[in-house]
């Protein structure tokens, strides 16, 4: 294995899972369905719920105290991702904010108006989208190739035209694992008019993107899979956020941070989500001068993805020569996330039970990317073995990895 550019002692400090006693020795591969916690958000969420659990934004010192901590994650979310603050909106999860987002594009779009979806998405990004059938939206499906869940470029090309208004696709699968190329469908999109969705859940626990490069009109992802709280978030545009109609109370329609997300998220946990940011300028400061980059942000990224390319090299090596499997998505790890699944003649969450024995946490399943595997001509109830990490695990667990795999694929 290449040198790794972060440490991984001082990086697994800012993790309090890693000092419990009860997950000694159990090494963590179901990252994609949940990272770990970092120390950062711990702790503020801590405080909150002891010093500041009150009605935020009130006439009293622990109100205003609340309320300016909640302000402070939309402000460090939105320096993190490179935009401003109003692009920033809370919801209870991902899947929820999505459903509440097509709800509102339903009302914006027009009969005959077409929308583009794939069919690598998971299907929180999938599913709300093909709903809108229903109210005279003609959809078009974006196809992976069957043999490799690959999304092409030419491909979105045949299906793009003066009708298409909007273009929702995954930055990365949580099955294929390929990172798609962003910038060049947010500018498809642009050259036709259309509006880009882009579900980040699956790409941004490899570091948060910098949406004003990738020039996207809303991106999605979980704060629980990029070391935070339980909570989904939404970057929107904001001349688009306050086009789209308005999903809460009537009298918050000139309120942006209501206006899409009228569940109510835990203010707890928004108040918490501002150590993501300072965690992450904790990794670009123990990555020094081994991550280029102008400012702490793009050097995190850049130091947390080498980290991760020099992590899964050994163990896509160890699989690309298993005649046994069948890989889905490239084996290059520059390529991809390491998130990697697999194809076995097993159902993919009883080999997960067996590695379990070896003190391997990984998942097996359809993890939601249904249409994904039948494309690949793989049965949903079967499932594939996924194996999935990030940038805080260690050469050590991918060696014992390596030896539970080998022990139990035959």
């Amino acid at each position: 294995m290449t040198a790794l550019p972060l440490d991984p002692a001082r990086i697994r400090a800012h993790f309090p899972a890693f000092a419990e006693p009860s997950l000694q020795g159990q090494a963590f591969f179901e990252n994609a369905g949940g990272s770990y916690m970092s120390r950062q958000v711990m702790d503020k969420l801590d405080h909150y719920v002891r010093a500041t659990k009150v009605q935020p934004y009130g006439h009293y010192p622990a109100s205003q105290e609340a309320g300016a901590a909640m302000d402070l994650s939309f402000t460090r979310l939105a320096q993190a991702l490179n935009v401003s603050a109003d692009w920033i909106h809370f919801g209870p999860s991902a899947s929820a904010n999505t459903y509440v987002l097509a709800n509102a594009f339903g009302a914006w779009l027009k009969p005959g108006d077409a929308i583009v979806v794939t069919n690598q998405d998971h299907e929180a990004n999938s599913g709300n989208w093909r709903r809108l059938a229903a109210r005279g939206i003609e959809v078009r499906e974006w196809q992976v190739d069957p043999q490799t869940g690959r999304l092409s470029l030419a491909t979105l090309d045949t299906l793009l035209d003066a009708k298409v208004r909007l273009i929702a696709a995954t930055h990365c699968s949580n099955v294929a694992g390929e990172i798609n190329p962003v910038a060049e469908i947010a500018a498809r999109a642009k050259s036709i008019g259309a509006v880009t969705v882009i579900d980040g859940v699956s790409y941004a626990p490899h570091s948060l993107p910098d949406l004003a490069a990738l020039g996207v009109d809303i991106y999605i992802f979980s704060a629980y899979k990029v070391y935070g709280p339980h909570q989904g978030i939404m970057a929107v545009r904001p001349s688009l956020a306050m086009d789209l109609p308005n999903q809460g109370h009537f009298f918050n329609d000139d309120k942006p941070r209501y206006r899409l997300t009228p569940a109510g998220p835990d203010h707890a946990q928004i108040a918490a989500a501002s150590g993501i940011v300072d965690y992450l300028e904790a990794v670009a400061t123990i990555a020094g001068d081994n991550a280029p980059g102008e400012n702490p942000f793009r050097r995190a990224h850049h130091a947390m993805r080498a980290q991760e390319i020099a992590l899964a090299t050994p163990l896509l090596d160890y699989l690309r020569g298993k005649n046994s499997v069948r890989l889905i998505g490239p084996d290059d790890p520059a390529l991809r996330a390491p998130t990697i699944a697999i194809a076995l003649d097993e159902p993919g969450a009883a080999v997960a039970a067996r590695l379990a024995k070896h003190g391997i946490m990984a998942g097996g399943g359809h993890f939601y990317a249904y249409r994904l595997l039948e494309a690949l001509g793989i049965d949903p109830s079967h499932g594939v073995l996924r194996l999935s990490f990030v940038h805080y695990t260690t050469p050590e667990e991918i060696t014992q990895l390596i030896a539970a795999l080998d022990a139990e694929l035959k």
